[in-house]
């Protein structure tokens, strides 16, 4: 009964291992032969050559069928969103106007920074000026690609009062600010105009949420407008988008509104909605389907 509990010493459990890394007697390491080494080897280098060469003929097949210039799946963005600048962490404008320009300074920044490329010399470089009130059709022909494809001129002038131009703080410092609206890209997304307001463009409006704070948000200008400014304007010429590989200085232009007489002290939800035959802004599932909601607040 000793003889069976006794424990091996260290060197029996070294020489053990040992044999079983090299038995000289069997020539086997760690116990198989050379052979059955060479039998593993060979089964696993088949074995995920076999899986590389799937993967890569499916990866291929895969590739075939991909436009490089435009998605092949575009049904999610039927409608296209809104969105404002200057570029804000929420959708809030929020200053005060006793503050100097402390609080209404990083709106200006923000705007006179994207303004930047809307100068005429660069809009010039990148761009061609086109024929207004009408569809900037740049179709391929055949297998030939038409790239890249040219891109309409959008001068800051057109924004006017909110260009920048004349008033560096974009109405800011005087409680009047400006607030620049832009539509989402959509390749090849043609915007149908409603024949009542006008033939050559979509319009954006904003107001406020409700009948009584539409009041207290005071009279809006919008540049470029219809109907005295008073209806914000986007040229059929700016579409269709045709993708940022195939239009890489596609120009987005934009809606400027101005806000003249706001009620001071208080919260205004200005909802803004972008306005065509074929976009659908009614949505209350989604507040960015055709239009943007966003806060304006000017502390006296």
């Amino acid at each position: 009964m000793a003889a069976l509990t006794q424990k091996k010493t260290c060197g029996q459990l070294m020489d053990e291992w040992k044999e079983f890394m090299w038995n000289p007697r069997t020539r086997e390491f760690m116990g198989r032969t050379a052979s059955s080494w060479a039998l593993i080897v060979l089964f696993y280098v088949v074995f995920y050559a076999f899986l590389t060469a799937v993967f890569s003929l499916s990866m291929w097949v895969m590739l075939q069928t991909i436009d490089e210039y435009n998605p092949k799946y575009s049904d999610r963005l039927t409608n296209p969103g809104l969105m404002i600048r200057p570029k804000l962490d929420t959708l809030e404008v929020v200053y005060s106007l006793t503050s100097q320009n402390s609080s209404w300074e990083k709106y200006k920044e923000g705007l006179r920074s994207l303004l930047e490329d809307y100068n005429s010399t660069a809009q010039e470089e990148r761009g061609i000026n086109c024929t207004s009130g009408v569809y900037n059709n740049q179709e391929d022909t055949g297998d030939v690609r038409n790239y890249p494809k040219k891109a309409c001129w959008f001068l800051r002038q057109k924004l006017e009062n909110c260009s920048g131009i004349d008033d560096p703080t974009f109405g800011y410092r005087d409680g009047a600010p400006c607030v620049l609206i832009k539509m989402n890209r959509v390749i090849h997304f043609l915007p149908k105009p409603i024949p009542e307001i006008s033939l050559t463009s979509i319009t954006v409006n904003c107001s406020g949420k409700n009948f009584e704070n539409d009041n207290l948000l005071g009279s809006r200008l919008y540049y470029p407008g219809l109907m005295n400014n008073t209806l914000g304007s986007i040229d059929l010429m700016y579409f269709p988008y045709y993708g940022n590989r195939a239009q890489k200085n596609y120009t987005q232009p934009f809606v400027a509104v101005k806000f003249l007489n706001v009620s001071r002290d208080m919260d205004h939800t200005v909802e803004c909605r972008v306005n065509a035959a074929n976009i659908n802004n009614q949505d209350e599932r989604d507040k960015f389907q055709g239009r943007v909601i966003f806060t304006l607040r000017i502390n006296s």
